[in-house]
Parts: structure tokens; sequence; C-alpha cells
């Protein structure tokens, strides 16, 4: 386990590096809180992140339903700054690992930073930087990278991977370093309550990647996930309604 300094209240130290961090954004803070009268957990709807297309007929479908663009190094381009910006998408900024892992290729880090240096400041969340089910290794490059994505952006997400536990991340977490849950399918589906119960736990951003079925999105809602995301969505308009109805139910836990 890495010996890590928890966050303060004008900026985060680690190791040697103290950050000052600007005002969250009121709609940004966490979708979910307790109900007294009932005694119970409840949340607003999840956030849904689709990966940016280029095909107008399902982007506008994505529009009417209210759902987030999710950049990447590889799919982002300087026309996409005005697009966004015309139609009033929200949006958040992944890293690129998981594309560049799965065509075996090396991450393209300088494609990142021309993304984020562009578009951060506006950005929902940027994705860490990391190593794709790399463990305790990918926690330190995602570390390392702290200091860089968070003088451009409001709030970052530590990537968390296959062999990862909570003691790992726990003292890094706050309103502005959140979770983005990755690593291999298996692990990540298996781990995801976990996560989301320690997001809880230190009122932190929980996000869940690669969230493609009705199923998914019901166990990402049932344990009060903040946000997830998919490709299904933005690839296929028909798939949408299926996946809306799914985001759209509201959940409340734990009363009599």
């Amino acid at each position: 386990m890495l010996a890590l300094q928890s966050h303060v209240d004008s900026g985060i130290s680690i190791s040697r590096f103290r950050i000052p961090l600007p005002e969250l954004r009121s709609n940004d803070r966490q979708n979910r809180s307790w109900d007294e009268e009932s005694n119970a957990m409840k949340r607003e709807i999840m956030m849904g992140y689709a990966t940016y297309t280029g095909t107008k007929r399902n982007l506008a479908a994505l529009a009417a339903a209210q759902w987030r663009i999710l950049l990447t190094p590889e799919s982002w381009r300087p026309s996409t700054v005005k697009y966004l910006r015309h139609h009033g998408f929200r949006y958040a900024i992944d890293n690129g690992a998981w594309s560049a892992y799965q065509k075996k290729e090396e991450w393209d880090q300088e494609l990142f930073e021309k993304l984020l240096k562009k578009m951060g400041r506006d950005a929902d969340w940027v994705a860490l930087p990391d190593v794709v089910c790399g463990g305790i290794s990918s926690l330190r490059r995602s570390i390392a990278w702290v200091p860089f994505v968070l003088g451009r952006t409001t709030r970052a997400l530590i990537p968390v991977q296959d062999g990862m536990v909570d003691e790992d991340v726990q003292a890094l977490l706050g309103p502005r370093i959140g979770i983005f849950v990755g690593g291999s399918t298996e692990w990540k589906l298996r781990s995801i309550p976990r996560w989301a119960a320690l997001g809880i736990k230190r009122r932190c951003w929980v996000h869940v990647a690669r969230v493609n079925t009705k199923k998914r999105i019901n166990l990402c809602s049932s344990v009060f996930v903040d946000s997830f995301d998919g490709t299904s969505a933005s690839r296929f308009a028909s798939s949408l309604p299926r996946l809306e109805m799914a985001r759209r139910q509201l959940v409340l836990i734990g009363g009599e």
C-alpha cells in the first residue's frame, strides 16, 4: 500500500505537491443524499456519458435524452469544441489508455495533454492516466499526474484496477479526487459495490467505465454510482431508449 496524505480544505497534499483547487460548480456535486423523513439514501438520475461520435443523428438523440459526452484523445478534434458548445453538451475526458490497450499500442501522452489543455477547464472530470489492469503500478502513474491534471480541471478521477483495494486510494479521495472503476471486465463487475461504498464514505465521485447493458446500468444505480459511460448509445441510436429507461430509474433504499 502506498503512503498517502489526505486532502485538506484549500488543496490536496500529495508527497511534496500542494495544489490550489477551484470551487466545484453546484451541479457538479454528488447526485446522492440522505432523506431524513424516510431514513434512507436516495439518488437523483445517474449521469450517462456516451463516447463522442460524429454521427449527427446519434448526437441529437443523446442531446434529447440529456446524456453527456466522453471525450477521448483519439476521438477529439478542434471542431468538436464548437459542436459541443453549440448544442449545450456537458462532457468529461478519458485518458485514452483503454483504447491503446485494446489496439496493443503505446499510450499517446501528447494527445492527452493537448485535449486536457484545450478542454479540461469545463470538463465535469478527467480520468487520470493509468495502466490498464496494472494494479499499484497504475496507481503510481495516476498519482504522478495529479498536479498537472488538477491544474487544468476541477475534478480528477483515479482509475482503480485489478488488484487494488480501498486502502490504496481512500486517503486521496474527496470532493475533487474521485474513483474511475476500470480494469478487466470480470474484476470491475465484481468490485463495483465496494468502490461505490467507498465513494459514499469519502463523499467523492464514482464513475464506472464500459457500461453498455441495462443489467450493468441497474447494478451501478443500485449501489449509488454517480455516472457511467459506454459506446452503445453513441454507436446505435436504437439502443438508447432501453439504456435511458434503466438510467432514469430512481432508487430509494434503506427505509422502512
